[in-house]
């Protein structure tokens, strides 16, 4: 009996060494399995960001090991800062949280804007779906028809918050160049102001293109606006006609703060996580979203929604971010002074 009960009990301990290891292994290869990961979109229903922000969370989760729902959660608030804030500080740093912020939001901890509680350097960066150009319209009942009309008539904006170019591009250039625009805040996306636009509010904007072509492609064909400029250094090759910001710049100092302002256009349509996540976790999320990127059902609803593809990886965005970062000082406090 004795020696029957000890061949049973090391019989079974043998079982559950050799039985033990399998769940962990089965857990560690797919530890999205049964869970829910958020997508927070720093913005309103309706805009760009959104579009974006839902596109990827119907797609990512196929791509996540054990394939996991995702669930899009819109946290507007001061152009993003709300939602880079609470996913730097309060989320959980698991990767069952991931979020869509202002491209230009980077800047915020930089420039010493109010509300941007973060260092965007130690964010845990993703990817973006799309480069941006941003351009400047005026719709057509404004009195501003051109670049040079700034000069003499105000144009009324509507902005989305401080920490996008909405408000920060015809601020900067206001201060600086002499543009005489006039911010009116309060929207929650860029849906708001387009519809603010159409009902006589506001005047123009200063949003990117991709978000207007999605949105309102007939005002560009039907010239129901009128593109003033470009933002940033380079023209893009589907306004070649189009003056470019810098190309007002009058001193050198001028072109570095147009320069460091609009960094934020290759930054895009920024994905990120919270800082310090373990780090097999940040590899998985970078992998599905490049795999996301290449996935064709993907880029179908991209082109159904009219929006542009144009994606890049994680490591290309933290080393933007660094380089940014790296501005001189002088040049980013000029950019403080100007935007407050």
């Amino acid at each position: 009996m004795i020696e029957r009960s000890s061949t049973t009990i090391a019989g079974v301990l043998a079982a559950l060494l050799f039985t033990g290891p399998t769940p962990a292994s089965a857990q560690s290869a797919e530890p999205y399995a049964g869970k829910t990961v958020s997508v927070i979109i720093g913005f309103g229903v309706g805009g760009g960001y959104d579009m974006w922000g839902r596109l990827i969370a119907r797609h990512i989760g196929k791509h996540l090991p054990g394939k996991p729902n995702v669930v899009p959660q819109n946290m507007p608030g001061a152009g993003s800062f709300v939602a880079a804030s609470h996913i730097y500080n309060v989320a959980a740093k698991d990767g069952t949280v991931i979020g869509l912020i202002a491209r230009d939001a980077a800047l915020g901890p930089l420039t010493g804007a109010p509300g941007a509680r973060y260092d965007a350097t130690k964010f845990s960066w993703i990817g973006t779906p799309a480069k941006e150009t941003n351009v400047c319209i005026a719709y057509h009942t404004a009195a501003v028809k051109t670049a040079q009309d700034l000069f003499e008539k105000q144009l009324i904006l509507g902005d989305t918050g401080p920490g996008t170019g909405t408000r920060t591009f015809p601020k900067v250039l206001s201060e600086l160049l002499g543009m005489k625009f006039k911010n009116v805040g309060g929207f929650p996306s860029s849906a708001d102001v387009f519809l603010a636009m159409e009902r006589g509010e506001v005047e123009g904007f200063c949003e990117s293109l991709d978000s207007i072509r999605s949105r309102k492609a007939e005002w560009l064909t039907t010239k129901k606006i009128a593109v003033l400029f470009q933002g940033g250094v380079e023209r893009s090759p589907q306004l070649k006609d189009v003056p470019v910001a810098i190309d007002f710049a009058r001193t050198d100092e001028h072109k570095r703060i147009i320069e460091f302002v609009y960094a934020g256009q290759g930054i895009g349509r920024p994905f990120i996580a919270p800082p310090g996540l373990p780090p097999d976790r940040l590899k998985m999320l970078r992998a599905a979203f490049d795999a996301t990127m290449k996935d064709p059902q993907f880029i179908a609803d991209v082109t159904k929604s009219r929006l542009e593809l144009d994606p890049e990886d994680g490591e290309h965005l933290a080393t933007l971010i660094d380089k940014i970062y790296a501005t001189p000082r002088p040049i980013i406090d000029k950019v403080g002074a100007l935007i407050k």
